[in-house]
């Protein structure tokens, strides 16, 4: 039978790729397999969970009118251990029944951390590697991150590791591989030990490996696949010859979204997201970011993008989610990069205000400015910009100036004289905010 080898067992793998894997078992289709695994040391309560439960768990969904259901998810067949030496994967990943690896690793996985490729980057050349000596055969690997462009980074990544490596292997891999872009959309809190509870009250499972989601739940996919797929479609997957438009309007309008009432909100003191998007300050800087610069940017689209601005707004207000700004806050330097700088970037290249999407870098210069002074309440994470970095930033003589100077976030608009000022602008206005809710 064939298989999908998928590295990154976190909760939104469990919610979203094999539920999709599951749809299709339930409905009798049941020719592809699933193993996944962690490729960090992390998460080690879950992943013991699901190696005592052959890999099962129960999924919790919530609508946004705050119904729950319970299903039991058994797609996963094989957990597959960790070690040092990643021995399991690429084992596994020179199988010939291996014909898709897919991996969910977060947008910060993507990033090199000094001078050291990042490591999905290395682990796949590895496999690639042992099954380019094993005759194996071809294999697809698919990214399952929320990068623009997912495909092709994968792609890029791996050939500088694996032309580093020998040219031999870089050749196999641009003969022997496809790396089709996807657009994935769940939102996935991390779990808590409320879901926990909640799961067992409704189905007598005391499942550690419990996961929550909403109920949405969307998957778009460039139809190229070296070695065939499972018939996705079938359990409600977009199958499509170009996934840039769905992509650009959920980068855009989604996740940027996410990060803006995410900083928002803990800028005016509130915890959760749903808090966030029924504040009417705060879901007024999503929904002006939207409306002005994002969705002008993303035309002409085959989605409709007011209408999926709205349904946004009202999936992050789902009071049951629960879901934190502390969440949303982690690698924020990257979703900044990633989500939101290009609308900006769009903007300066065509000579276009972007006063309302502005308002978003400042709304996150200021939740450095509370990390600085020891005043954010939850933890710091962001390989992309570190503590010290943070800090650094902060006790500049101009902060909003060293913000605009990240090249790695604005790239060759980084220091524009049009940046600074639209940032300055947008950083008084957010510091007005914080003023007027420090008063309420």
């Amino acid at each position: 039978m064939p298989r999908i080898l998928h590295l990154g067992l976190g909760a939104f793998h469990r919610a979203h790729q094999a539920v999709f894997l599951q749809r299709l078992h339930r409905a009798g289709d049941r020719e592809w397999t699933l193993a996944s695994g962690n490729i960090r040391a992390d998460g080690a309560e879950v992943i013991d969970a699901l190696s005592r439960s052959s890999g099962a768990f129960t999924l919790e969904t919530v609508s946004p009118r705050g119904e729950r259901q319970y299903e039991r998810i058994e797609s996963i067949s094989e957990v597959v251990p960790l070690d040092a030496a990643w021995a399991a994967f690429v084992r596994l990943g020179a199988q010939p029944q291996t014909r898709i690896i897919s991996f969910t690793v977060t947008e910060a996985g993507y990033s090199s951390v000094g001078a050291e490729p990042p490591l999905l980057f290395q682990l796949l050349a590895s496999m690639l590697h042992a099954r380019m000596e094993s005759g194996a055969g071809p294999v697809t690997l698919l990214c399952c991150d929320n990068l623009r462009h997912n495909g092709r980074i994968t792609h890029d990544g791996l050939m500088a590791v694996a032309r580093a490596r020998s040219a031999a292997l870089a050749a196999w891999i641009e003969a022997n591989t496809r790396c089709p872009g996807t657009m994935v959309d769940r939102i996935t809190p991390r779990p808590t030990a409320e879901v926990r509870a909640r799961v067992k009250d409704a189905t007598g499972i005391d499942d550690a490996a419990a996961v929550m989601a909403e109920s949405w739940l969307q998957w778009v996919i460039e139809d190229d696949f070296i070695a065939g797929r499972p018939k996705w479609e079938a359990a409600g997957a977009e199958m499509v010859a170009d996934v840039v438009p769905y992509e650009e309007a959920k980068i855009r309008l989604l996740n940027a979204a996410h990060s803006c009432l995410a900083w928002g909100g803990t800028l005016a003191d509130l915890s959760f997201v749903h808090e966030d998007a029924t504040d009417d300050g705060v879901r007024r800087f999503a929904f002006d970011y939207a409306t002005h610069d994002a969705i002008p940017a993303l035309r002409p689209s085959p989605v409709d993008l007011e209408r999926y601005r709205d349904s946004v707004l009202e999936r992050f207000a789902n009071a049951a989610l629960r879901d934190t700004n502390e969440r949303i806050f982690a690698d924020s330097c990257t979703k900044l990069a990633t989500f939101i700088a290009p609308t900006i970037a769009d903007a300066l290249a065509n000579g276009r205000a972007f006063d309302a999407a502005a308002i978003l870098p400042a709304l996150y210069l200021g939740c450095l400015r509370r990390f600085a002074a020891g005043r954010l309440p939850y933890a710091y994470s962001d390989p992309a910009l570190d503590a010290a970095g943070a800090k650094s930033l902060c006790a500049a003589p101009d902060p909003v100036a060293a913000l605009a100077q990240l090249e790695h976030v604005w790239g060759r608009w980084a220091g524009d004289a049009r940046l600074v000022d639209a940032l300055r602008r947008a950083d008084a206005k957010v510091g007005a905010f914080e003023q007027s809710r420090a008063r309420s």
